[in-house]
């Protein structure tokens, strides 16, 4: 007999029962149809949460729920959201006098003052009459949406249950105001995302208990014990969702089952780093699978853990710590507080000694410099630092050849001017096993969410290697040298001035790479692979990473010559610099423009569709559409990685990102995967645009097989 929908949910209803919900089965449940929550539950149950507050106080945040009806769902749903997580503000006349005081609709603090209900055929009217499939309810409240689809029915997957959930929004959008997040199953896949998420932001949740080593296909099971445990489903509620503020509107964002766990582990490390060494670790998530957000997610637990520190976030580069300080001050609703940048020492230093808790400081490394006096002795500093590996970090003492000045590493620094302050580091890309500053500086690793994961996961696409190297007659030699080069600069936290002065130093390499007949084939051929590519799969935007400055002007004349319409469709985006040629200036434009550029690079809709850039916007800068990039520019190590990451992100429709390879990275690539976990060297170690190709072909031909079962 077929395990049909009304089968499915049966199941999932004894699996609730079986974690302590209460079953109820709609249609019985005497109620007014056009109200989206439970009634009588919620009332009583507000009594049970807030046992000293009066029925008036109680009336009157019900009066305030009833009232969420101004503005957008989304709107609506925030505010919505706040009261859940925060409490209600209410007025009330006590019989002497006005009254202000805090109505809580969940007790956080002790789950089982709450009330869980789970309720199936729940009908509610609005501009239509619908009946969802299953609804969680919390305290009479219906905060969880279970859309299901027959898994004995070909025809129906949990894609359609995504459909009709985005019709119940437009038909019933009041019961999706008290939404927290939504599920879409069809048994054999069990998706969560928010109201604001499109398809292919639904995520899985694969564990019950935070091991993912090995988990790519998980049961239904897995997935509900995983998020509706009745403490970790309040926990998540209560720590996990939040509202980023970007152009567009509010993004509700609920966490990944890998930020959730690793945040929860470094919560623990923290809260025994802060009495022992100072270590919490280090941890790594690879880039693309929203180490940023797990960042604002573990500041916000903090506060509540640790009684309001003061965090102090660190960054190597100004543009990370602009890109970073924006995502937390998208978020600052949900952190209770606003962010602050840092614009000196002495600001810091202000900062820092203007408070004795709270406080989110962002600064980046250049504003530590060696000094008798500690910026602060105080305990209660948690310092998170963004890529933790660069090798800025050291520790060891270096002598000037020439001037015999000693000079200590930037990790010295920065513990000498916050001695009592608790390290974290946040990394995308693994430490070098060579590094031992790193382990140094902030201990052992917290948690792994390594790349083969993110791709099982749909958490980021996978990055596939084409070789298109033209000849360049440059032996290895010099490559090596070359790279050899960057890698000490970088090391040594050079400025873009200097990065540039040694690549005038190699001029014999840049007039090799800048001379007009090899700029001419190089633009002919990425023309060509661009314009081929656009027909198939490998659609989205590109990025031209160029060699050196004047290297990225002569691509961009050369593609305008062959090209004479695309003005608006390909950019130059770099820094700037006084001594530039004039007619530089009007094409890289002031900052006010590369920040208009980015806005427009990362709308898929916008005609600009190819950047070509030098060292901006190869890390922390995120554009899902990305899905090609032309590498021009010997790079290694953690700088390669960060760069090719910038294509891994998920999009409607793309199945990959493509580094297309010009100057011979391949040893390169294979040298940086070999400090990733062992499955990642076997699956990305050696990635081929080929075995893509056909692993594609085989899938649409096991569809065709499919379509054609039964018959000769």
């Amino acid at each position: 007999m077929p395990f049909t929908e009304d089968n499915y949910e049966k199941a999932l209803i004894s699996l609730f029962e079986g974690m302590g919900y209460q079953y109820l089965y709609g249609p019985n449940i005497e109620r007014d149809y056009y109200v989206p929550y439970y009634e009588a539950q919620l009332e009583e149950s507000l009594q049970t949460v807030n046992p000293k507050k009066p029925h008036a106080a109680i009336h009157e945040a019900i009066i305030k729920l009833r009232n969420i009806d101004m503005g957008s769902l989304v709107q609506r749903n925030e505010t919505f959201t706040d009261y859940l997580q925060h409490g209600i503000e209410v007025s009330y006349f006590n019989g002497k006098e006005m009254r202000n005081e805090m109505v809580y609709l969940i007790d956080f603090e002790h789950t089982d003052k709450n009330t869980f209900q789970v309720i199936n055929q729940w009908t509610f009217i609005e501009n239509a009459e619908k009946r969802a499939d299953i609804i969680v309810f919390v305290n009479g409240l219906p905060l969880v949406v279970v859309e299901l689809k027959s898994p004995s029915r070909e025809e129906t997957d949990a894609s359609e249950a995504y459909l009709q959930l985005r019709n119940y929004m437009k038909d019933i959008p009041s019961l999706f105001s008290f939404n927290m997040f939504c599920v879409m199953s069809d048994m054999a896949l069990s998706k969560a995302g928010t109201i604001t998420s499109k398809e292919d932001r639904y995520m899985e949740w694969k564990t019950k208990d935070g091991n993912y080593e090995s988990t790519e296909f998980v049961d239904y099971d897995t997935f509900f014990e995983g998020i509706f445990q009745r403490e970790r489903l309040l926990d998540i509620i209560k720590n996990f969702i939040c509202f980023s503020k970007e152009e567009r509107g509010s993004a509700k964002i609920l966490a990944g089952y890998h930020q959730y766990f690793a945040v929860k582990k470094a919560i623990e490390r923290t809260k025994h780093a802060t009495v022992s060494n100072g270590k919490i670790g280090v941890f790594w998530h690879t880039q693309g699978s929203g180490k940023s957000l797990s960042m604002v997610f573990y500041a916000h637990l903090l506060q509540q853990e640790l009684s309001q520190p003061t965090i102090v976030v660190i960054t190597d580069r100004n543009d990370l710590d602009d890109q970073l300080y924006t995502q937390f001050s998208k978020c600052k609703e949900f952190l209770r507080q606003t962010p602050v940048q840092a614009n000196s020492r002495e600001n810091l230093k202000e900062l820092l000694s203007g408070r004795e808790a709270n406080g989110i400081i962002f600064t980046t490394m250049q504003k530590f410099e060696e000094s008798d006096e500690p910026l602060s002795e105080r305990r209660n500093i948690i310092v998170m630092t963004d890529e933790a590996h660069r090798g800025q970090y050291g520790f060891e003492e270096k002598v000037d050849a020439t001037t015999g000045k000693i000079s200590i590493g930037t990790a010295r620094i920065i513990h000498n001017s916050l001695p009592n302050a608790s390290y974290i580091g946040f990394t995308g890309t693994p430490i070098s096993t060579k590094d031992r500053d790193t382990v140094e500086v902030f201990g052992d690793y917290i948690d792994i969410y390594d790349m083969t994961q993110a791709v099982n996961d749909g958490a980021t696409c996978p990055v596939y290697y084409e070789s298109r190297v033209i000849n360049l007659n440059l032996d290895d030699a010099t490559l090596q040298a070359l790279d050899d080069e960057y890698e000490l600069l970088a090391e040594e936290g050079a400025t873009t001035e200097q990065i540039e002065k040694s690549k005038k130093e190699m001029s014999h390499l840049e007039e090799i790479l800048g001379a007009p007949a090899t700029i001419d084939s190089l633009c002919q051929d990425i023309l060509k692979h661009y314009e081929e590519n656009r027909q198939y799969e490998l659609t989205g935007k590109a990025m031209i990473v160029a060699y050196s400055r004047p290297v990225a002007m002569s691509i961009y004349h050369r593609l305008l010559e062959l090209r004479p319409k695309w003005t608006d469709k390909v950019k130059v985006v770099m820094t700037g610099s006084n001594q530039d040629p004039e007619e530089w200036h009007d094409i890289i434009g002031n900052k006010q423009y590369k920040k208009e550029l980015a806005k427009r690079f990362k709308d898929d809709n916008d005609p600009m569709k190819i950047a070509i850039v030098v060292d901006m916007w190869l890390t922390g800068f995120d554009v899902p559409s990305l899905a090609t990039m032309y590498v021009y520019k010997p790079m290694s190590g953690h700088n390669l990685m960060q760069a090719i990451a910038r294509v891994n992100r998920v999009f409607n429709g793309k199945v990959g990102g493509l580094v297309v390879d010009y100057i011979g990275i391949a040893k390169a690539l294979k040298e940086a995967m070999r400090d990733y976990t062992g499955r990642d060297r076997k699956n990305f170690g050696n990635p081929d645009i080929k075995g893509m190709a056909f692993t594609k072909f085989k899938e649409k031909l096991e569809v065709c097989q499919d379509l054609f079962h039964g018959y000769n």
